[in-house]
């Protein structure tokens, strides 16, 4: 069973940090891609970022881009998204999810974490 958990959302204030964890555990694949996604309230679903734990391959949003880091630490099967100069418009629900190569539609997924930016 794949399981995907994702820690670290909390309130902070406009241009603090705050670090995400998602823990994967199960993956059928050897080579698969986590996602960051982001739901903000009666908005739509966007992309935020993607990492290849294979390759080390990585992707991030035009707008968090100079912002936010994705980064992979594999023998602990834990994909981290550290948020810097974080905005009000960042915050949302964030999730993650695990598509087999490169992130896709998001083949798995966690139940998200919520991130607050507001002062």
């Amino acid at each position: 069973e794949v399981q995907l958990v994702e820690s670290g959302g909390d309130l902070v204030q406009p241009g603090g940090s705050l670090r995400l964890s998602c823990a994967a555990s199960g993956s059928p694949y050897d080579g698969y891609a986590i996602g960051w996604f982001r739901q903000a309230p009666g908005k739509e679903r966007e992309d935020v970022s993607c990492i290849s734990t294979g390759d080390g391959s990585t992707w991030l949003a035009d707008d968090v881009r100079g912002r936010f880091t994705i980064s992979s630490d594999n023998t602990k099967n834990t994909v981290y998204l550290q948020m810097s100069m974080l905005k009000p418009e960042d915050t949302a629900v964030y999730y993650c999810a695990l598509d087999e190569f490169w992130c896709s539609s998001g083949e798995f997924w966690g139940q998200g974490t919520l991130v607050t930016v507001s002062s």
